[in-house]
């Protein structure tokens, strides 16, 4: 899940597209093409994103559930080299837009496309990323072989957040990585990590850059490895209570709380 940008329609594309993010600045020309896109996506993990999938060489495969209007479709596709694969997954449906957003209309679903076409044509990166319009579940089958970097971002509620991390997850090479966003600040997102990965065999816990938490396959080694794991996590859980906090602060408009918390800017923590 990715806030309204002046997107021009699809059917009038930005005479620059095309024109290479790498010769407009690397990363910064990354954030100067996302400045104007909606989303919840904050520039520090954005630069994670953007470093994880420059390290890639091709012919790798990047994929990304939950693209709302593509502020970080166009990181993703803008550090990829040449032949390295860029699928964005998202059905814009109108549903699980954004916070509180879980329930919407079909308009707003086609709203979202429109707007993210439009974005990834402006950002010169419209050709780089194959878009699956459909829900996660339904789109196993769109990508073949193995995943090198999973970008998690779909609906967050429990059982949504759960499917996405375990059947694409299985889907990550080992060595590759599982970036999952809203981790330690989604009630969904955090019970979904909790079962599958807290005690996992399968994903190391690499740390968090706010709420984008990051995990390598890698062997599950010994009962002390797993365990040192699993409280690595768990250290994440005061910050998980703060964020509910500031959450409920920020709903029952009680701003001077959310600050006296540490929520300095933006409608939500990420």
């Amino acid at each position: 899940m990715q806030q309204p940008s002046s997107a021009r329609d699809v059917t009038d594309p930005d005479p620059h597209a095309g024109q290479d993010m790498d010769a407009r600045g690397g990363f910064a020309g990354a954030l100067a093409a996302v400045a104007g896109v909606e989303g919840w996506m904050t520039d520090a993990q954005a630069h994670v994103l953007w470093e994880r999938v420059a390290a890639l060489e091709a012919p790798a495969t990047v994929v990304e559930i939950g693209s709302y209007r593509g502020r970080s479709a166009i990181v993703l596709a803008g550090a990829a080299a040449d032949g390295v694969a860029v699928v964005a997954i998202d059905p814009h449906a109108g549903n699980d837009r954004g916070p509180q957003q879980i329930h919407g209309s079909a308009g707003e679903g086609q709203a979202d496309h429109e707007a993210f076409m439009a974005n990834l044509a402006r950002a010169g990166v419209g050709e780089r990323v194959r878009h699956v319009r459909r829900p996660s579940l339904e789109a196993l089958d769109a990508v073949d072989g193995p995943v090198d970097l999973l970008y998690v971002d779909g609906a967050h509620r429990y059982r949504p957040a759960r499917d996405d991390i375990e059947r694409w997850g299985a889907r990550v090479r080992p060595g590759g990585t599982l970036l999952i966003h809203d981790s330690f600040s989604s009630v969904g997102v955090t019970l979904a990590i909790a079962r599958l990965l807290l005690t996992g065999e399968r994903f190391r816990y690499q740390g968090r850059t706010g709420s984008l938490a990051e995990y390598r396959a890698a062997p599950a080694g010994g009962l002390r490895e797993r365990a040192r794991d699993a409280g690595r996590q768990l250290l994440e859980l005061p910050w998980f209570v703060r964020n509910l906090a500031v959450k409920v602060a920020i709903v029952l408009r009680l701003r001077p709380l959310a600050r006296l918390l540490g929520h300095r800017s933006g409608p939500w923590p990420y």
